[in-house]
């Protein structure tokens, strides 16, 4: 920082110390000058114009949703990169201060962010306002002991009975309601949107959503029942199964996190599921390696084809999943393509 004293050549002022000394040489209608452009040059070092930033997002599909939601009414920072994992991705100091600074921090919750949860947990405890999406959907529990449960008792010695699934955003219904969520946690917090500007555009989103469900129904319809069964790569897609009518098999990572790993019995176990149900297909996330599934199909003797999806991130690596909306259309068409 540098300060030039009426009179003097320009000085740097390197250190608090050495400002305080400078000031307490002048004469006291200087040091509030002084003392004022301190402040504005500390305000600088916050931020490009010393405002708190606007919306930062955790997930790269929140973040799609979030940024349809608040259009040009506040700037939308995401930090999960494209085709990154919810699970592990990991964020750097700058972003970690980003989240501290931020007029409201959007996040999935339910135990999805694992990298980066005590970030945004830090920022909470100091007053940041943040919204935890998938606590606001109704969401579903793992292995719950009743007749609609869509995992059957699959995950239920794995340490998963009870626990919220966070992958909501594969029901789409569910995504309807985040979008409401979003908008009203947005006019809340932001200073400065046009709170009839983000509702506007909340609506005509919410209507796209609805849309995209009702077509997603209707192609699934076409798929028997009797083949609407799902084995993923992992425990990721129940709320996709309870709204259309699915059974989720079982998963090659029992688990509801990448995170995990499977034992040679847990692959058995889902070979022989896989062959009691006569599954024609296993689905792998993009982001993820296949083999995996690859390995345990070619070891069991299982004649399925390995099909992969757009799961829990967003891609530019490969097409199809652009926008949230993009990716369901692309999971819906690799579903009936591997199970018609």
């Amino acid at each position: 920082m540098t300060v030039q004293l009426q009179g003097e050549p320009r000085r740097t002022v390197s250190t608090a110390r050495t400002l305080v000394r400078t000031v307490a040489l002048r004469p006291a209608f200087l040091v509030m000058a002084i003392v004022l452009g301190a402040s504005a040059a500390l305000a600088g070092c916050a931020g490009t114009d010393g405002r708190r930033l606007a919306v930062v997002v955790t997930t790269n599909i929140l973040g799609d949703v979030t940024r349809r939601v608040v259009g040009d009414e506040a700037d939308v920072t995401v930090l999960m990169k494209p085709d990154a994992d919810p699970h592990s991705f990991a964020i750097s100091a700058q972003e970690a201060a980003a989240i501290e600074r931020a007029a409201l921090v959007v996040h999935n919750g339910l135990g999805l962010e694992e990298g980066i949860l005590r970030n945004v947990e830090a920022a909470k405890d100091t007053g940041v306002a943040t919204l935890s999406v998938g606590e606001g959907v109704n969401p579903i529990r793992y292995a719950v002991d009743h007749g609609d449960d869509p995992y059957g008792a699959a995950p239920a010695g794995n340490g998963l009975a009870g626990r919220p699934d966070p992958h909501f955003w594969t029901d789409p219904r569910r995504m309807v309601r985040a979008v409401d969520l979003i908008a009203e946690r947005v006019i809340e917090k932001v200073d400065g949107v046009d709170a009839t500007a983000v509702r506007a555009n909340a609506a005509h989103y919410r209507a796209e959503i609805e849309a995209l469900d009702a077509w997603m129904a209707t192609r699934f319809a076409a798929i028997p029942p009797a083949r609407r069964n799902l084995v993923t790569n992992h425990h990721v897609f129940g709320y996709l199964a309870q709204r259309y009518g699915f059974t989720v098999v079982g998963a090659v990572i029992p688990s509801g996190t990448t995170l995990a790993s499977p034992s040679a019995s847990d692959l058995k176990s889902l070979a022989d599921a896989v062959r009691a149900a006569g599954v024609p297909a296993i689905f792998a996330d993009s982001s993820q390696p296949d083999r995996l599934a690859r390995v345990m199909a070619a070891e069991a003797g299982l004649k399925v084809r390995v099909v992969s999806l757009f799961t829990e991130s967003l891609s530019t690596a490969r097409k199809g999943a652009s926008t949230y909306v993009e990716m369901m259309r692309s999971n819906t068409e690799a579903v009936v393509g591997g199970l018609s």
